[in-house]
Parts: C-alpha cells; sequence; structure tokens
C-alpha cells in the first residue's frame, strides 16, 4: 500500500472553474510523490489548527512546497517597510497553517521534505532566520533566481558527505534549479547546514544529529527537484527516499 502523504498547496485568489479563491499546487510535486511510491494528498488552506492535527494523524509523511515569499516579520521584527516592499507574499493564512503542520509533523516525528520555500519556513519554525532579499543582502556570484531556466540545473551544490542528501542522492555535488530571492541566513537551533552554493549560500538543512538526536526522518532543500525527477535521476532519488520514509513509518 502506498503512504499517505500531505502536500501543502497555495492559496491563489481566482481558480480555473471560477474566479473564487482556490487552492493552487503544480502537478509536479504531486507525479514526484506517485512516481517514487507514495499517495499524495493535498489540504485546503486552513489557519483551524485541529486541521493539521487531525490530517498529520492519518498522514506517513509531510511535503511542503514552493510557493511565494514568507512574512519576514516571522523572523525579523525589525524588518523595513523598503525591504519588506521586495517581498511577494503569499496569503497569511497559509503562513499560519504551515507553521501548525510543521509543529504537529515534528511532534509526531513524521518524515518532512520541504522545498524551496518549504525550506525556509522549516527554518524560520524551528528559530532561524532569512535574508529577505539576497541581491541586496548578500551579493554573490551565484544567480539564484533564474525562473525563465526552472527545468534546468544552472548552478551546482556542494554537499556534506556524512548527510542524509548525500546518502540519497549517491553524490557529493548535485546540478540545481534555481528560483529564489529568499534564503536561509543562520540555521535554526537543531538544523545544520548540508549543502551551499559556491557563494555560501544554504541549499540544504537536515537534522543536526550532534544535539538533535532521533528526531526522525527530515530534509530540506532551496531548489525544487520536484521539477527536475522526470529527467534527472538524481532528483528523483530525494523523494525515492522520502517516500520510503514515510512507508517505514506506516510500519
Amino acid at each position: 500500500m502506498r503512504p499517505l502523504i500531505l502536500v501543502t498547496p497555495s492559496l491563489a485568489p481566482a481558480g480555473v472553474e471560477m474566479p473564487d479563491p482556490s487552492i493552487s499546487l503544480a502537478n509536479a510535486y504531486l507525479e514526484a510523490v506517485l512516481e517514487a511510491g507514495g499517495l499524495p494528498l493535498t489540504l485546503p488552506v486552513s489557519t483551524d489548527p485541529g486541521v493539521a492535527t487531525d490530517a498529520l494523524a492519518q498522514a506517513a509523511g509531510l511535503l511542503l512546497t514552493g510557493g511565494e515569499d514568507i512574512e519576514p516579520r516571522l523572523h525579523r521584527p525589525e524588518v523595513t517597510d523598503t525591504l519588506r516592499s521586495l517581498c511577494f507574499l503569499d496569503d497569511p493564512s497559509r503562513d499560519t497553517m504551515e507553521l501548525e503542520l510543521i509543529r504537529e509533523a515534528f511532534r509526531r516525528r513524521l518524515p518532512v521534505f520541504a522545498l524551496c520555500r518549504g525550506h525556509q519556513l522549516v527554518n524560520v519554525a524551528l528559530g532561524g532566520t532569512l535574508y529577505v532579499d539576497l541581491p541586496s543582502e548578500a551579493p554573490g556570484t551565484v544567480e539564484h533566481n533564474q525562473v525563465q531556466r526552472r527545468f534546468e540545473a544552472v548552478h551546482p551544490v556542494d554537499i556534506e558527505p556524512d548527510s542524509r542528501m548525500a546518502a540519497s542522492v549517491g553524490a557529493t555535488t548535485l546540478g540545481v534549479n534555481s528560483t529564489h530571492h529568499q534564503a536561509v541566513r543562520e540555521p535554526a537551533p537543531g538544523l545544520r547546514a548540508v549543502a551551499r552554493a559556491a557563494d555560501g549560500i544554504i541549499e540544504a538543512l537536515e537534522w543536526d544529529n550532534a544535539t538533535a538526536p532521533g528526531n526522525g526522518w527530515f530534509l530540506s532543500v532551496q531548489f525544487h527537484p520536484e521539477r527536475l525527477a522526470p529527467t534527472q535521476p538524481e532528483h528523483a532519488r530525494l523523494f525515492a527516499a522520502f517516500v520510503e520514509a514515510c512507508r517505514q513509518r506506516t510500519q
């Protein structure tokens, strides 16, 4: 039986069927989970914490997806209006729901795989910080916002050899796509950076086994492996490792 995996959506102001508020989710996330042997299920965006509790009580894992920016005041209360104006903010109810899902999933020791926005939000949820705008706060030698090339590997990342990510991919370097202008600044307590771009930007986080042992399967990445998985096996292996952890959780 396929393990049931919750996949978080965005909240769009209008849908295809009717111009009503609608959930939005790229099908590539769902296809990547299906191809890896999981059964993806998405939820309505809800600020009711009971929804997160009830949903995760029936799930084997949680996939946090990409989207617009996180409210910077969640991790930097003193952010200036000028810097905040550079953000493309998601609906605030999405931040609320996903923060509750993160807390509940970690409480239950469920496998969690977090991508792009999800990678950043997990860090915020656990007490870490973000660059609100990379070009102005941490200009470097790597172009990180290449939306037009989102289905291509546009730069490499170096992976820590002793990491879960290296074991999953089967290598210590990986070519990734890059569609972000925010990034992890300081990892939260209990997390460690396990992959970086050439300019030092953190591209992946895992539990730090020295300070947070026994917390279960967790990996977050700044890129979008669901877009590369159909053509690049090393990205598909990330989903395979996640789904296998979910399968083991059900057993």
